[in-house]
């Protein structure tokens, strides 16, 4: 996949901070700098968070939006982390992947517009289980 490997991630407490780390590195993705995206980093764009190093963040407090932002994963990897983090059941959260055109965009545009997309499907799926009348 496109970019630089790495990961974003967003909305984390100072507690899960050290967690995610645990759990990236007994899901087999070690080698991967994951950056901790601060409060007050919101604004600045995907491919300029990209650059900074491993464990930049971390230890910072966030209150922006909870979400997940991979870049560089192979098609494979990119399952494989989306799998155990849903197997061991931890909280939900958005998720996405860097493209040409999303490495441009800040972190708070990326993740509203996530999050409407989001809402935008749970309402097709709520609106496809009621049932219809004839």
């Amino acid at each position: 996949m496109y970019g630089t490997r790495g990961i974003l991630v967003c909305g984390y407490s100072l507690s899960e901070q050290p967690l995610f780390v645990s759990f990236m590195e007994q899901t087999g993705f070690q080698d991967l700098g994951v950056i901790f995206i601060t409060t007050n980093q919101s604004t600045k764009t995907l491919k300029e968070l990209l650059a900074l190093p491993d464990r930049s963040g971390q230890g910072e407090a966030s209150d922006i939006r909870r979400a997940i932002v991979m870049s560089g994963f192979t098609q494979k990897e990119l399952h494989k982390l989306m799998t155990a983090y849903r197997l061991a059941e931890l909280p939900s959260q958005l998720w996405a992947t860097l493209t040409p055109i999303s490495e441009n965009w800040s972190v708070i545009n990326l993740l509203e517009e996530l999050a409407a997309e989001s809402e935008a499907i749970k309402k097709q799926k709520e609106g496809s289980k009621r049932p219809t009348h004839k």
